[in-house]
Protein backbone atom coordinates (compact mmCIF):
# COMPACT_ATOMS: atom_id res chain seq x y z
CA UNK A 1 0.00 0.00 0.00
CA UNK A 2 1.88 3.20 -1.04
CA UNK A 3 1.63 6.34 1.31
CA UNK A 4 -0.77 8.30 -0.70
CA UNK A 5 -3.51 5.45 -0.31
CA UNK A 6 -2.95 5.04 3.29
CA UNK A 7 -3.22 8.92 3.72
CA UNK A 8 -6.21 9.16 1.55
CA UNK A 9 -7.88 5.80 3.10
CA UNK A 10 -7.22 7.27 6.59
CA UNK A 11 -8.22 11.20 6.21
CA UNK A 12 -6.41 12.14 9.04
CA UNK A 13 -4.55 15.66 8.54
CA UNK A 14 -1.21 13.62 9.67
CA UNK A 15 -1.46 10.54 7.45
CA UNK A 16 0.87 11.22 5.23
CA UNK A 17 3.53 9.91 7.63
CA UNK A 18 1.75 6.50 8.47
CA UNK A 19 1.66 3.33 5.50
CA UNK A 20 -0.90 2.23 6.88
CA UNK A 21 -4.62 3.55 8.47
CA UNK A 22 -5.31 3.66 12.16
CA UNK A 23 -7.60 0.76 13.51
CA UNK A 24 -10.90 1.40 14.54
CA UNK A 25 -10.14 0.02 17.90
CA UNK A 26 -7.56 3.22 18.29
CA UNK A 27 -10.02 5.34 16.80
CA UNK A 28 -11.97 4.68 20.08
CA UNK A 29 -9.54 4.42 22.47
CA UNK A 30 -7.46 7.64 21.25
CA UNK A 31 -10.64 9.66 20.41
CA UNK A 32 -11.82 12.69 22.48
CA UNK A 33 -14.22 14.14 20.48
CA UNK A 34 -17.53 13.09 22.67
CA UNK A 35 -16.21 14.56 25.66
CA UNK A 36 -14.22 17.55 24.60
CA UNK A 37 -16.52 18.33 21.95
CA UNK A 38 -18.26 20.47 25.35
CA UNK A 39 -15.55 23.07 24.70
CA UNK A 40 -16.82 24.20 21.00
CA UNK A 41 -17.53 27.25 22.04
CA UNK A 42 -14.14 28.28 23.61
CA UNK A 43 -12.13 26.45 20.45
CA UNK A 44 -14.04 28.69 18.38
CA UNK A 45 -13.34 31.85 20.45
CA UNK A 46 -10.00 31.07 20.36
CA UNK A 47 -9.62 30.24 16.68
CA UNK A 48 -11.25 33.63 16.07
CA UNK A 49 -8.83 35.43 17.86
CA UNK A 50 -6.25 33.48 16.22
CA UNK A 51 -7.15 34.16 13.10
CA UNK A 52 -7.61 38.00 13.47
CA UNK A 53 -3.90 37.95 14.83
CA UNK A 54 -2.99 36.20 11.45
CA UNK A 55 -4.47 38.83 9.32
CA UNK A 56 -3.43 41.45 11.60
CA UNK A 57 0.14 40.51 11.13
CA UNK A 58 -0.06 39.75 7.41
CA UNK A 59 0.21 35.86 7.70
CA UNK A 60 -3.28 35.54 6.24
CA UNK A 61 -4.94 37.52 3.97
CA UNK A 62 -7.81 40.05 5.18
CA UNK A 63 -10.04 38.18 2.69
CA UNK A 64 -8.78 34.43 4.54
CA UNK A 65 -10.26 36.24 7.60
CA UNK A 66 -13.21 37.17 6.33
CA UNK A 67 -14.22 33.73 5.08
CA UNK A 68 -13.34 32.46 8.68
CA UNK A 69 -15.35 34.78 9.93
CA UNK A 70 -17.97 33.56 8.52
CA UNK A 71 -17.21 30.11 8.22
CA UNK A 72 -17.00 30.00 11.92
CA UNK A 73 -20.43 32.10 12.31
CA UNK A 74 -21.82 29.28 10.29
CA UNK A 75 -20.70 26.51 12.52
CA UNK A 76 -21.07 28.06 15.78
CA UNK A 77 -24.82 28.11 14.89
CA UNK A 78 -24.97 24.72 13.82
CA UNK A 79 -23.40 23.42 16.92
CA UNK A 80 -26.52 25.38 18.99
CA UNK A 81 -28.82 23.96 16.90
CA UNK A 82 -27.88 20.45 17.45
CA UNK A 83 -27.09 19.71 13.70
CA UNK A 84 -24.06 19.88 13.78
CA UNK A 85 -22.31 16.37 12.30
CA UNK A 86 -19.60 14.91 15.44
CA UNK A 87 -17.65 12.37 14.05
CA UNK A 88 -15.20 10.13 15.09
CA UNK A 89 -12.74 10.01 12.67
CA UNK A 90 -11.83 13.68 13.35
CA UNK A 91 -10.75 12.50 16.71
CA UNK A 92 -11.05 15.58 18.50
CA UNK A 93 -13.21 19.09 18.80
CA UNK A 94 -10.62 21.06 17.02
CA UNK A 95 -10.37 18.87 14.24
CA UNK A 96 -14.30 18.49 13.85
CA UNK A 97 -14.78 22.24 13.70
CA UNK A 98 -11.45 22.52 10.80
CA UNK A 99 -12.61 20.07 8.70
CA UNK A 100 -16.11 21.49 8.83
CA UNK A 101 -14.85 24.85 8.39
CA UNK A 102 -12.45 23.57 5.41
CA UNK A 103 -15.77 21.89 3.47
CA UNK A 104 -17.61 25.39 4.10
CA UNK A 105 -15.06 27.36 3.06
CA UNK A 106 -11.62 25.39 1.31
CA UNK A 107 -8.49 27.08 1.75
CA UNK A 108 -9.10 29.53 3.89
CA UNK A 109 -9.80 26.95 6.46
CA UNK A 110 -6.53 24.81 5.73
CA UNK A 111 -4.77 28.53 6.42
CA UNK A 112 -5.84 28.58 10.13
CA UNK A 113 -3.82 26.38 11.97
CA UNK A 114 -0.77 28.57 10.88
CA UNK A 115 1.52 29.18 13.98
CA UNK A 116 -0.23 26.92 16.61
CA UNK A 117 -0.68 23.42 17.42
CA UNK A 118 -3.02 21.31 18.88
CA UNK A 119 -1.14 21.23 21.71
CA UNK A 120 -1.40 25.39 22.35
CA UNK A 121 -4.97 24.73 20.97
CA UNK A 122 -6.55 22.60 23.73
CA UNK A 123 -4.56 24.01 26.54
CA UNK A 124 -5.99 27.73 25.53
CA UNK A 125 -9.53 26.17 25.11
CA UNK A 126 -9.25 24.13 28.27
CA UNK A 127 -8.20 27.33 30.08
CA UNK A 128 -11.29 29.53 28.40
CA UNK A 129 -13.66 26.72 29.18
CA UNK A 130 -12.31 26.90 32.88
CA UNK A 131 -12.38 30.17 33.25
CA UNK A 132 -15.82 30.39 32.08
CA UNK A 133 -17.02 27.74 34.66
CA UNK A 134 -15.27 29.46 37.91
CA UNK A 135 -16.90 32.55 36.78
CA UNK A 136 -20.65 30.78 36.96
CA UNK A 137 -19.08 28.95 40.25
CA UNK A 138 -18.68 32.56 41.63
CA UNK A 139 -22.43 33.34 41.12
CA UNK A 140 -23.66 29.96 42.68
CA UNK A 141 -21.25 30.66 46.00
CA UNK A 142 -22.62 33.64 45.88
CA UNK A 143 -26.52 32.13 45.68
CA UNK A 144 -25.65 29.35 48.50
CA UNK A 145 -24.10 32.41 50.92
CA UNK A 146 -27.32 34.76 50.55
CA UNK A 147 -29.90 31.62 51.13
CA UNK A 148 -27.63 30.48 54.18
CA UNK A 149 -27.59 34.47 55.43
CA UNK A 150 -31.24 34.67 55.16
CA UNK A 151 -32.12 31.21 57.14
CA UNK A 152 -29.34 33.04 60.03
CA UNK A 153 -30.86 35.96 59.80
CA UNK A 154 -34.79 34.73 60.60
CA UNK A 155 -32.55 32.66 63.34
CA UNK A 156 -29.91 35.34 64.98
CA UNK A 157 -31.67 34.26 68.20
CA UNK A 158 -32.44 30.95 68.30
CA UNK A 159 -30.77 28.93 70.91
CA UNK A 160 -28.93 25.61 69.51
CA UNK A 161 -26.73 23.44 71.70
CA UNK A 162 -23.09 23.56 70.30
CA UNK A 163 -21.44 20.47 70.19
CA UNK A 164 -17.63 19.51 70.25
CA UNK A 165 -17.15 15.57 70.21
CA UNK A 166 -21.02 15.16 70.05
CA UNK A 167 -21.33 15.92 73.26
CA UNK A 168 -23.71 19.36 73.84
CA UNK A 169 -20.48 21.79 74.85
CA UNK A 170 -22.10 25.58 74.93
CA UNK A 171 -25.26 27.79 73.72
CA UNK A 172 -25.06 29.48 70.36
CA UNK A 173 -27.69 30.38 68.26
CA UNK A 174 -28.35 28.49 65.09
CA UNK A 175 -28.20 32.07 63.01
CA UNK A 176 -24.75 31.96 64.44
CA UNK A 177 -24.01 28.04 63.42
CA UNK A 178 -25.12 28.49 59.78
CA UNK A 179 -22.17 31.43 59.39
CA UNK A 180 -19.95 28.87 59.83
CA UNK A 181 -20.78 27.25 56.57
CA UNK A 182 -20.91 30.66 54.97
CA UNK A 183 -17.37 31.86 56.28
CA UNK A 184 -16.54 28.41 54.86
CA UNK A 185 -17.82 29.27 51.27
CA UNK A 186 -16.59 32.91 51.56
CA UNK A 187 -13.40 31.03 51.36
CA UNK A 188 -13.74 28.88 49.12
CA UNK A 189 -15.01 31.46 46.74
CA UNK A 190 -11.66 33.53 47.05
CA UNK A 191 -9.96 30.29 46.49
CA UNK A 192 -11.22 29.85 43.28
CA UNK A 193 -11.10 33.65 42.41
CA UNK A 194 -7.56 33.13 42.96
CA UNK A 195 -7.07 30.19 40.92
CA UNK A 196 -8.59 32.41 38.15
CA UNK A 197 -5.58 34.42 38.27
CA UNK A 198 -3.06 31.49 37.00
CA UNK A 199 -6.04 29.69 34.75
CA UNK A 200 -5.99 32.96 32.88
CA UNK A 201 -2.91 33.17 31.06
CA UNK A 202 -2.63 32.53 27.43
CA UNK A 203 -0.67 29.20 26.24
CA UNK A 204 -1.49 30.00 22.48
CA UNK A 205 1.54 31.02 19.88
CA UNK A 206 3.79 28.27 22.02
CA UNK A 207 2.93 25.99 19.32
CA UNK A 208 3.65 22.19 19.28
CA UNK A 209 6.26 23.25 22.27
CA UNK A 210 9.11 25.42 21.11
CA UNK A 211 7.20 28.44 20.03
CA UNK A 212 6.91 29.39 16.00
CA UNK A 213 8.70 30.93 13.05
CA UNK A 214 5.65 33.22 12.11
CA UNK A 215 5.38 36.81 13.18
CA UNK A 216 2.77 36.04 15.59
CA UNK A 217 1.77 38.74 18.08
CA UNK A 218 0.35 36.60 21.57
CA UNK A 219 -0.22 39.59 23.39
CA UNK A 220 -2.37 40.77 20.92
CA UNK A 221 -4.62 37.66 21.14
CA UNK A 222 -4.14 37.53 25.01
CA UNK A 223 -6.50 41.05 24.99
CA UNK A 224 -8.85 39.54 22.74
CA UNK A 225 -9.47 36.68 24.50
CA UNK A 226 -9.07 38.73 27.59
CA UNK A 227 -6.01 36.81 29.54
CA UNK A 228 -4.42 38.66 31.88
CA UNK A 229 -1.13 37.51 29.94
CA UNK A 230 0.69 34.95 27.94
CA UNK A 231 2.42 31.72 29.42
CA UNK A 232 5.97 32.84 29.41
CA UNK A 233 7.37 29.29 28.34
CA UNK A 234 6.29 27.73 25.49
CA UNK A 235 7.21 24.33 26.93
CA UNK A 236 5.30 24.81 30.31
CA UNK A 237 2.36 26.32 28.12
CA UNK A 238 1.46 23.39 26.61
CA UNK A 239 2.18 20.77 29.20
CA UNK A 240 0.84 22.64 32.42
CA UNK A 241 -2.09 21.27 33.69
CA UNK A 242 -1.54 22.63 37.40
CA UNK A 243 -4.34 24.66 36.98
CA UNK A 244 -6.54 21.70 36.80
CA UNK A 245 -5.20 20.36 39.69
CA UNK A 246 -5.59 23.79 41.78
CA UNK A 247 -8.91 23.86 40.30
CA UNK A 248 -9.76 20.54 41.25
CA UNK A 249 -8.02 20.83 45.01
CA UNK A 250 -10.26 24.13 45.79
CA UNK A 251 -13.37 21.64 44.30
CA UNK A 252 -12.54 19.12 46.70
CA UNK A 253 -12.60 21.04 49.19
CA UNK A 254 -15.66 23.38 48.43
CA UNK A 255 -17.21 19.53 48.58
CA UNK A 256 -15.79 19.43 52.32
CA UNK A 257 -17.49 21.95 53.45
CA UNK A 258 -20.72 21.01 51.72
CA UNK A 259 -20.23 17.65 52.94
CA UNK A 260 -19.66 18.65 56.21
CA UNK A 261 -22.95 20.74 56.35
CA UNK A 262 -24.71 17.44 54.47
CA UNK A 263 -23.78 15.60 57.47
CA UNK A 264 -25.51 17.95 60.19
CA UNK A 265 -28.75 18.13 57.89
CA UNK A 266 -28.91 14.52 58.01
CA UNK A 267 -28.42 14.37 61.61
CA UNK A 268 -30.88 17.25 62.80
CA UNK A 269 -33.66 15.96 60.37
CA UNK A 270 -33.06 12.43 62.70
CA UNK A 271 -36.24 12.19 64.58
CA UNK A 272 -34.10 11.11 67.26
CA UNK A 273 -32.63 14.67 67.31
CA UNK A 274 -35.38 16.73 64.57
CA UNK A 275 -34.21 20.15 65.35
CA UNK A 276 -34.79 21.03 61.57
CA UNK A 277 -36.98 19.34 58.49
CA UNK A 278 -35.96 19.58 54.68
CA UNK A 279 -39.08 20.14 52.53
CA UNK A 280 -40.08 17.00 50.79
CA UNK A 281 -39.35 18.05 47.00
CA UNK A 282 -35.68 17.51 48.04
CA UNK A 283 -36.41 14.24 50.25
CA UNK A 284 -37.45 10.52 48.93
CA UNK A 285 -39.36 8.03 50.50
CA UNK A 286 -39.03 3.86 51.09
CA UNK A 287 -39.96 1.42 48.89
CA UNK A 288 -41.31 -0.67 52.12
CA UNK A 289 -41.39 1.58 54.88
CA UNK A 290 -44.19 3.65 53.89
CA UNK A 291 -43.08 5.94 56.56
CA UNK A 292 -39.93 7.48 55.73
CA UNK A 293 -38.55 10.32 54.25
CA UNK A 294 -35.22 10.27 53.60
CA UNK A 295 -32.39 13.45 53.27
CA UNK A 296 -31.34 12.05 49.72
CA UNK A 297 -30.04 15.43 48.71
CA UNK A 298 -27.50 15.85 51.61
CA UNK A 299 -26.38 12.18 51.22
CA UNK A 300 -25.89 12.11 47.82
CA UNK A 301 -24.26 14.93 48.37
CA UNK A 302 -21.92 13.76 51.18
CA UNK A 303 -21.34 11.03 48.82
CA UNK A 304 -20.38 13.15 45.49
CA UNK A 305 -17.52 14.78 47.20
CA UNK A 306 -15.68 11.45 46.99
CA UNK A 307 -15.46 11.06 43.57
CA UNK A 308 -14.43 14.76 43.55
CA UNK A 309 -11.42 13.66 45.46
CA UNK A 310 -10.89 10.90 43.47
CA UNK A 311 -10.82 12.93 40.66
CA UNK A 312 -8.08 15.46 42.30
CA UNK A 313 -6.09 11.86 42.86
CA UNK A 314 -6.10 11.34 39.31
CA UNK A 315 -5.21 14.46 38.03
CA UNK A 316 -2.55 14.45 40.33
CA UNK A 317 -1.07 10.83 39.67
CA UNK A 318 -1.76 11.43 35.54
CA UNK A 319 1.26 14.37 35.72
CA UNK A 320 3.10 13.05 38.40
CA UNK A 321 5.27 11.12 36.15
CA UNK A 322 5.33 12.89 32.91
CA UNK A 323 8.67 14.21 30.62
CA UNK A 324 8.41 17.59 28.89
CA UNK A 325 6.08 18.63 26.83
CA UNK A 326 2.70 17.44 25.69
CA UNK A 327 1.99 13.91 26.16
CA UNK A 328 -0.85 12.41 24.81
CA UNK A 329 -1.51 11.33 28.72
CA UNK A 330 -3.22 14.73 28.99
CA UNK A 331 -6.08 13.92 26.82
CA UNK A 332 -7.13 12.28 30.27
CA UNK A 333 -7.01 15.52 31.96
CA UNK A 334 -10.80 16.52 30.72
CA UNK A 335 -12.86 13.96 31.68
CA UNK A 336 -12.57 14.63 35.29
CA UNK A 337 -12.22 18.10 35.30
CA UNK A 338 -15.29 18.29 33.28
CA UNK A 339 -16.92 15.84 35.94
CA UNK A 340 -15.71 17.86 38.88
CA UNK A 341 -16.70 21.53 37.73
CA UNK A 342 -20.40 19.61 36.97
CA UNK A 343 -20.21 17.96 40.58
CA UNK A 344 -20.03 20.84 42.07
CA UNK A 345 -21.98 23.44 39.65
CA UNK A 346 -25.40 21.00 40.38
CA UNK A 347 -24.36 20.83 44.36
CA UNK A 348 -24.20 24.18 44.86
CA UNK A 349 -27.50 25.36 42.56
CA UNK A 350 -29.42 22.18 44.57
CA UNK A 351 -28.58 23.72 47.72
CA UNK A 352 -29.66 27.08 47.34
CA UNK A 353 -32.51 26.00 45.76
CA UNK A 354 -32.82 23.73 49.24
CA UNK A 355 -31.97 25.57 51.95
CA UNK A 356 -34.38 28.12 52.12
CA UNK A 357 -36.74 25.50 52.42
CA UNK A 358 -35.17 24.06 55.63
CA UNK A 359 -38.00 23.95 58.89
CA UNK A 360 -36.30 25.02 61.79
CA UNK A 361 -37.43 23.40 65.58
CA UNK A 362 -36.26 25.76 68.03
CA UNK A 363 -38.58 23.64 70.44
CA UNK A 364 -36.33 20.46 69.92
CA UNK A 365 -33.32 22.77 70.11
CA UNK A 366 -34.05 24.12 73.70
CA UNK A 367 -34.85 20.59 74.74
CA UNK A 368 -31.67 19.23 74.05
CA UNK A 369 -29.82 21.75 75.59
CA UNK A 370 -31.48 21.08 78.51
CA UNK A 371 -29.62 17.79 78.75
CA UNK A 372 -26.23 18.65 78.38
CA UNK A 373 -25.61 21.19 81.21
CA UNK A 374 -24.91 23.99 78.11
CA UNK A 375 -24.03 26.66 80.58
CA UNK A 376 -21.43 25.09 83.24
CA UNK A 377 -18.95 27.36 80.78
CA UNK A 378 -20.72 29.93 82.42
CA UNK A 379 -20.95 29.34 85.72
CA UNK A 380 -16.96 28.61 85.80
CA UNK A 381 -16.76 32.41 83.87
CA UNK A 382 -18.75 33.52 86.80
CA UNK A 383 -16.61 32.18 89.51
CA UNK A 384 -13.56 33.54 88.13
CA UNK A 385 -14.96 37.02 87.75
CA UNK A 386 -15.82 36.58 91.37
CA UNK A 387 -12.07 36.18 91.90
CA UNK A 388 -11.77 32.33 91.51
CA UNK A 389 -8.71 30.87 89.86
CA UNK A 390 -9.54 29.35 86.59
CA UNK A 391 -8.57 26.13 87.82
CA UNK A 392 -10.48 25.88 91.09
CA UNK A 393 -13.34 27.29 89.46
CA UNK A 394 -13.59 24.36 86.88
CA UNK A 395 -13.43 21.91 89.81
CA UNK A 396 -15.74 23.79 91.74
CA UNK A 397 -18.71 23.45 88.74
CA UNK A 398 -17.74 19.79 87.52
CA UNK A 399 -18.68 19.07 90.73
CA UNK A 400 -21.97 20.74 90.59
CA UNK A 401 -22.27 18.83 87.54
CA UNK A 402 -22.23 15.58 88.97
CA UNK A 403 -24.72 16.86 91.55
CA UNK A 404 -27.05 17.85 88.82
CA UNK A 405 -26.50 15.07 87.03
CA UNK A 406 -27.37 12.47 90.08
CA UNK A 407 -30.96 14.80 90.63
CA UNK A 408 -31.29 14.18 87.30
CA UNK A 409 -31.95 18.16 86.75
CA UNK A 410 -30.05 21.05 85.10
CA UNK A 411 -27.40 23.04 86.80
CA UNK A 412 -29.94 26.01 86.86
CA UNK A 413 -32.82 24.03 89.14
CA UNK A 414 -30.16 23.70 91.84
CA UNK A 415 -31.29 25.36 95.20
CA UNK A 416 -28.99 28.21 96.21
CA UNK A 417 -28.20 26.94 98.70
CA UNK A 418 -26.61 23.71 97.21
CA UNK A 419 -24.66 25.62 94.95
CA UNK A 420 -23.14 27.45 97.78
CA UNK A 421 -21.98 24.48 98.88
CA UNK A 422 -19.21 24.13 96.35
CA UNK A 423 -18.65 27.63 96.28
CA UNK A 424 -19.50 30.26 98.96
CA UNK A 425 -18.40 32.90 96.46
CA UNK A 426 -21.60 31.97 94.25
CA UNK A 427 -24.64 34.22 94.42
CA UNK A 428 -28.31 35.38 93.83
CA UNK A 429 -27.57 36.56 90.46
CA UNK A 430 -26.30 33.39 89.14
CA UNK A 431 -29.36 32.30 87.91
CA UNK A 432 -29.60 34.83 85.30
CA UNK A 433 -26.24 33.55 84.37
CA UNK A 434 -27.21 29.89 84.23
CA UNK A 435 -29.52 30.68 81.79
CA UNK A 436 -29.69 30.27 77.91
CA UNK A 437 -30.23 33.55 76.89
CA UNK A 438 -27.84 35.01 79.36
CA UNK A 439 -25.18 32.58 78.29
CA UNK A 440 -25.79 33.95 74.70
CA UNK A 441 -26.25 37.46 75.48
CA UNK A 442 -22.41 37.11 77.22
CA UNK A 443 -20.64 36.31 74.41
CA UNK A 444 -20.68 40.14 72.94
CA UNK A 445 -17.75 40.14 70.94
CA UNK A 446 -16.76 39.99 67.55
CA UNK A 447 -17.16 36.49 66.19
CA UNK A 448 -19.15 35.50 69.47
CA UNK A 449 -22.40 34.07 69.26
CA UNK A 450 -24.20 36.92 70.80
CA UNK A 451 -27.63 37.43 69.04
CA UNK A 452 -26.19 40.95 68.13
CA UNK A 453 -22.79 39.90 67.18
CA UNK A 454 -24.63 37.50 64.51
CA UNK A 455 -26.71 40.21 63.44
CA UNK A 456 -24.05 42.07 62.87
CA UNK A 457 -22.04 39.71 61.06
CA UNK A 458 -24.63 39.03 58.32
CA UNK A 459 -24.55 42.62 57.40
CA UNK A 460 -20.96 42.48 57.01
CA UNK A 461 -20.88 39.14 55.31
CA UNK A 462 -24.16 40.59 53.11
CA UNK A 463 -21.72 43.83 51.89
CA UNK A 464 -18.68 41.61 50.87
CA UNK A 465 -21.11 39.62 48.91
Amino acid sequence: MSDRTSADQSGKIWSGRFAEPVSDLVKRYTASVFFDKRMAVQDIRGSLAHAKMLARQGIITNDDLAAIERGMAQIAAEIETGTFAWNLDDEDVHLNIEKRLTALIGDAGKRLHTGRSRNDQVATDIRLWLRDTIDTLDGLFADLMRALLEVAEAHAATPLPGFTHLQVAQPVTFGHHLLAYVEMLSRDRARFADCRKRVNRLPLGAAALAGTTFPIDREFVARELGFDGICANSLDAVSDRDFAIEFCAAASLAMVHISRFSEELILWMSPRVGFIDLADRFCTGSSIMPQKKNPDVPELARGKSGRVFGHLMGLLTLMKGQPLAYNKDNQEDKEPLFDTADTLVDTLRIFADMVPGIRVKPEAMAAALKQGFATATDLADYLVKKGLPFRDAHEAVARAVRAAEQQGCDLADLPLAELRAFSPLIGEEVFGVLTVAGSLAARDHPGGTAPQQVRAAIARLRAAL
